[in-house]
């Protein structure tokens, strides 16, 4: 990234935000934001419950489908079969 566009960059962005990498789980400004995410990061949103989801699978009888739904690792119900 040039040293000149930083400067017209939102001056509370964090250097992470500019950068992309991040230690942990996303934050959530950046898993409620709009913009495209890698898949890591967005599986991680996905899992914080802070994004829907886009699978055809079940949970107790309900699809997932568009549902925000936390997995275990975030006090969510779903658990982790990976």
């Amino acid at each position: 990234m040039c040293f000149v566009n930083f400067f017209w960059l939102n001056n509370y962005m964090k250097i992470n935000d500019l950068i992309g990498e991040w230690k942990g789980k996303v934050p959530t400004s950046v898993c409620k934001s709009d913009k495209k995410l890698g898949a890591s990061d967005e599986a991680s949103c996905k899992s914080q419950g802070l994004r829907s989801r886009d699978s055809g699978k079940k949970h107790k009888g309900k699809t997932l489908r568009g549902r925000k739904v936390r997995g275990q690792k975030y006090g969510g119900p779903l658990k982790d079969y990976s």
